[in-house]
C-alpha cells in the first residue's frame, strides 16, 4: 500500500464542516479515506459531507457536542455503525472568546478549556478502545500559533492549546504499545470564518501577520490537507507525540 493511500479507512473529523476541519477532511477524502463530519450544525455538514462525496468517498454526518462526553462516545460509535470502522480522529472542534484576562468571567474560560482541550481528550479516550480493538489508529490533535506563543487577548485559548500538545505527548506515550500514533498540528494564521472575525477584533492584526510570516500571506484551509493525510497514513507510523507547524514559517522569524 502507498504509504498516503487512505483508501478503506475512515477518519471522523470533528468541526469538520468548515474551515481548517473541511481542509484536512477534503485531504484525507482526496486520498481516499470515508468521513464522518461532526458539528453543532447539521445543515453546514450536510453541505461539507455532500461536496466530499463528490470526491467519490463514503460519508456520515454526526451532530454531536463534543463537550458532552456521552456525546462524544455515541459520536464514535455511530461512526463505526455507518461507516464500519474508525482509523483516524482528527479533533479539531474549538472556540475562542477574545478578551483580556482580567475581564474573563470563569464561566468563559471552562467554555474555552472543555471546547478545546477537555473534549480533545473525551474524544480521543472515546476513540481508544475501538483503535485498540483493530490493532492501531491515528489521532490529530490541533493546536495552535498560541500553543507556542502568548497573546494578551486569548488566554484561555492559548492556555488550552498548549494543554492540547502536553495531552498530544501524554497520549503517544500511553498508546504507543497499542499501535496508535497521536501527533498536533499546530496552524498558523489561516483564514477562516474564526480569524476573519480575529481581524475585525484586533486593530493591526492583517499587517501584522503579513510582516510575521515569511511567505507573505495568509493560509488557507488547503494547506492543512497534506499533513492530515501525513499523520493519517502510513507515512506517519514512526512519528507520535509531536507537535508540528503549519504556519508558513510564522514560528521561525525573530
Amino acid at each position: 500500500m502507498s504509504l498516503f493511500d487512505l483508501t478503506g479507512r475512515v477518519a471522523l473529523v470533528t468541526g469538520g464542516n468548515g474551515g481548517i476541519g473541511l481542509g484536512m477532511a477534503r485531504g484525507l477524502a482526496e486520498a481516499g479515506a470515508a468521513i464522518a463530519i461532526a458539528g453543532r450544525n447539521r445543515a453546514k455538514s450536510e453541505a461539507a459531507s455532500a461536496e466530499l462525496g463528490k470526491l467519490g468517498v463514503k460519508t456520515a454526518v454526526l451532530t454531536a457536542d463534543v463537550t458532552d462526553e456521552a456525546q462524544c462516545r455515541s459520536m464514535v460509535g455511530d461512526t463505526v455503525a455507518q461507516l464500519g470502522r474508525l482509523d483516524i480522529l482528527v479533533n479539531n472542534a474549538g472556540i475562542n472568546i477574545r478578551k483580556a484576562p482580567q475581564e474573563y468571567t470563569l464561566t468563559e474560560w471552562r467554555q474555552v478549556i472543555d471546547a478545546n482541550l477537555t473534549s480533545t481528550f473525551s474524544c480521543a479516550q472515546a476513540a481508544y478502545p475501538v483503535m485498540k480493538a483493530a490493532g492501531g489508529g491515528k489521532i490529530v490533535n490541533i493546536g495552535s500559533m498560541l500553543s507556542i506563543f502568548g497573546a494578551s487577548f486569548a488566554p484561555a485559548y492559548g492556555a488550552s492549546k498548549g494543554g492540547v500538545v502536553q495531552l498530544t505527548k501524554a497520549l503517544a506515550t500511553a498508546w504507543a504499545k497499542d499501535n496508535i500514533q497521536v501527533n498536533a498540528v499546530l496552524p498558523g494564521w489561516i483564514d477562516t470564518d474564526l480569524t476573519r472575525a480575529a481581524r475585525e477584533q484586533i486593530r493591526g492584526l492583517n499587517a501584522m501577520v503579513l510582516m510575521r510570516t515569511p511567505v507573505g500571506r495568509w493560509g488557507v484551509p488547503a494547506d492543512l490537507a497534506g499533513i492530515a493525510v501525513f499523520l493519517g497514513g502510513a507515512a506517519s507510523d514512526y512519528v507520535t507525540g509531536t507537535a508540528i507547524p503549519v504556519d508558513g514559517g510564522y514560528s521561525v522569524q525573530v
